[in-house]
């Protein structure tokens, strides 16, 4: 074989790791990564929000936190997975409406979870008259965390791969069309989603007056993570039901449009509503 794909040999081959999806096998029950990823995520996740909350002018106690955790678990499985279903395979769960409830078959949308989570944080600021926008800046400090562990997941269960390589990195992924090495696209998102987002939004939490600025830490987090979805969608393979679309983007850089639209605004009208939100203590 020659051109591009030329060093196939030395190629990392995904076997050889020695990594399953599996993570305990009881026989009766198996635990799998991904499931442990979530469930790690929203734990190490409330714990870090506890945290947040020490730092002085925290928007809500740790009795809301507590409450939140409940809320925001269920729009991360529902918001992702009706999302997952919606846009990236309709057809396929119109034909097995049974294989909706399969979440550990894996398929969830983070942009679905972040609708999900958005929405419970509303209703939850709204049942205990706190401000929801600041509550997202807080929650949004938190993510990176879930979403780095996530990553992590993809990549030991060998999905989500990304598109042929000739880098010396090249994974072989066993299922992956072709045999072909590929770019380990999951473990680009791990350090841009997970390891760079956080490092970002816990400098500007603590180093900064980002906090007192509504929208402020939300909008660093949607511009953030959309430009680093958009830019390793190029890395990842599109989704074999939907390919590239007609418009030249793939879904997941469709879907982070709005995201990275939001993320501005809200960063270039956060020191306006710190401003009013000043005025009107002053006022009071």
């Amino acid at each position: 074989m020659s051109g591009l794909f030329a060093d196939v040999a030395t190629a990392i081959d995904f076997t050889s790791l020695g990594l399953s999806p599996i993570a305990l096998d009881l026989g009766f029950l198996q635990l799998r990564w991904y499931s442990l990823a979530y469930i790690a995520g929203i734990l190490v996740g409330w714990w870090y929000l506890l945290r947040l909350l020490q730092a002085p002018g925290a928007p809500m106690a740790r009795r809301h936190a507590d409450d939140l955790v409940t809320w925001a678990t269920l729009g991360i499985i529902l918001g992702g997975r009706l999302a997952y279903v919606l846009f990236y395979d309709p057809a396929r769960f119109l034909q097995h409406p049974g294989d909706i409830v399969k979440l550990w078959e894996g398929g969830m949308s983070f942009h679905g979870g972040v609708i999900g989570v958005s929405l419970a944080i509303i209703l939850m600021a709204r049942r205990h008259k706190l401000d929801w926008l600041r509550i997202h800046d807080y929650v949004a400090c938190v993510v990176p965390i879930g979403l780095g562990l996530g990553r992590l997941a993809n990549f030991v269960n060998g999905e989500l791969w990304g598109r042929p390589t000739d880098a010396s990195w090249g994974v072989i992924f066993p299922g992956a069309p072709g045999d072909l090495p590929r770019h380990p696209s999951q473990l680009y998102e791990f350090v841009l989603e997970g390891v760079v987002l956080f490092v970002v939004l816990w400098f500007l939490f603590y180093k900064t007056d980002a906090r007192r600025k509504p929208g402020m830490l939300v909008g660093t987090f949607l511009l953030g993570y959309g430009l680093a979805r958009f830019f390793v969608e190029f890395f990842r393979e599109p989704d074999i039901q939907l390919g590239t679309l007609s418009w030249g983007l793939t879904m997941g850089q469709t879907l982070t449009l709005p995201m990275i639209a939001g993320g501005i605004y809200l960063i270039a009208t956060a020191g306006r509503r710190a401003s009013g939100k000043r005025a009107g203590l002053r006022a009071g």
